[in-house]
């Protein structure tokens, strides 16, 4: 029996500029992978967001540049505007579907530790 799981992440960009996008995403994608021992076979989808002060790049595209998750659908959306939010902020939600359940350990990075710090380890 397989199951289906949901993993999230965030990081931040000091810069919009797509060199900063293209390594924060290649390091919050490495750490998700490596930290939950995935391969590009257990994800179903991925869909990051970034906030409207990211206009550089679209997250995932950088993504796409880093080698992994050829063969899986990615979507990337902007979020809200929300006075007072963190800034220069992307996201990830990873639909995962391992043949078994796996624990789910969620990456939060650089700025974004403030966004849920009950799940940074």
């Amino acid at each position: 029996m397989e199951n289906v799981y949901a993993l999230r992440g965030a990081t931040t960009v000091d810069f919009d500029s797509v060199k900063d996008v293209d390594d924060a995403v290649k390091e919050l994608m490495d750490e998700l992978y490596q930290k939950n021992g995935l391969t590009d076979e257990d994800i179903a989808f991925i869909h990051f967001s970034q906030t409207v002060d990211i206009k550089s790049q679209n997250a995932a595209a950088s993504f796409r540049k880093t080698g992994k998750g050829a063969s899986v659908p990615l979507f990337c959306t902007q979020e809200a505007e929300i006075s007072g939010a963190l800034e220069r902020v992307i996201r990830v939600l990873v639909l995962v579907n391992h043949e078994k359940r796996c624990t789910a350990n969620m990456v939060y990075l650089r700025k974004a530790v403030k966004l849920r710090p009950d799940l940074v380890n």
